[in-house]
């Protein structure tokens, strides 16, 4: 492909919420793109009908691949593992092949295997720091991945490809902010950052659920502050399964360093050191702000 080479074709291999979302955000931001959209017909209907896509398709894969610059995959985890091999035997051998899963060590390494001639499509790991509690077509927003880091997976001979330059290109235009890291360095990242709070937001309102009265207390008296720290308790297990599975290591050392933070915590109860605490979850608190 020319180093100047433009994208102008991109097929989206599930147009749910970030699938969907990247979809308007193409349409909003990138307008000259012809965009095509791949996933179950009722699903792919309504995201035509948002003014998503231009062309869509929901039975063989083969034709939605056979014309595209550009191929995102928006599916979950394993649903993405089991079709990298067919997107490997239909992308046209220019076409830049990207995921947008949460974890990524599986990913990459059946990748590697996969897209090996430098002759071919390339793949180059993705994952949008971006999401909502709440999946689907009906919730997706051109503005969802705005102002949001956007993980980048691949080698320094990647990096250097003009079909990379081109799809970075096109993050900074609808507002991300691409950031290159390693697939262990990331999946760690976010195991902290992302999933164990998922988990721990499930605990939380797990541990809650099972203690309603009949009159529905503790609940009842419940303020603002519980729903904001209970906003991803929202998020489906469909959601979060393949994350769960793809990452047990680190999420169980996670879970173990914070199970003892909380022993921590409470052996602080009758004393003021929970002072320090309180001070450095405030500093990390503003950091998040500023972000």
């Amino acid at each position: 492909m020319p180093a100047g080479h433009l994208i102008s074709r991109a097929t989206i291999l599930g147009t749910g919420l970030i699938g969907g979302s990247f979809a308007l955000a193409l349409r909003k931001y990138a307008t000259d793109m012809h965009i095509s959209g791949w996933d179950r017909a009722e699903v792919v209907r309504e995201a035509h009908t948002r003014g998503a896509l231009d062309e869509t398709f929901s039975a063989e894969l083969a034709p939605a691949l056979q014309n595209a610059d550009l191929i995102y995959i928006a599916l979950p985890i394993a649903a993405t593992l089991d079709l990298l091999p067919e997107v490997a035997r239909h992308a046209p051998a220019h076409a830049l092949v990207t995921d947008a899963c949460s974890t990524k060590v599986r990913i990459v390494e059946s990748a590697a295997k996969l897209y090996p001639a430098a002759n071919g499509p390339l793949f180059l790991g993705g994952h949008p720091m971006a999401g909502r509690e709440l999946s689907g077509i009906a919730h997706a927003d051109a503005d969802l991945f705005r102002g949001n880091t956007y993980a980048l997976i691949g080698t320094s001979s990647a990096k250097d490809d003009p079909r990379v330059f081109a799809f970075v290109k096109i993050l900074e235009k609808i507002g991300a902010r691409p950031l290159w890291l390693g697939a262990q360095q990331h999946d760690y990242a976010v195991g902290l950052a992302s999933h164990l709070p998922q988990l721990a937001a499930v605990a939380l309102a797990g541990f809650l659920y099972d203690h309603l009265d009949e009159n529905g207390l503790p609940i009842t008296l419940a303020g603002p502050g519980l729903r904001d720290s209970l906003r991803l308790a929202g998020s489906p297990y469909s959601t979060w399964r393949d994350i769960v599975l793809t990452n047990q290591e680190v999420l169980s050392a996670a879970l173990d360093l914070f199970a003892r933070r909380l022993d921590d915590l409470r052996e602080k109860l009758a004393s003021r050191e929970l002072e320090a605490d309180f001070d450095a979850a405030n500093e990390l608190y503003k950091l998040l702000r500023s972000l």
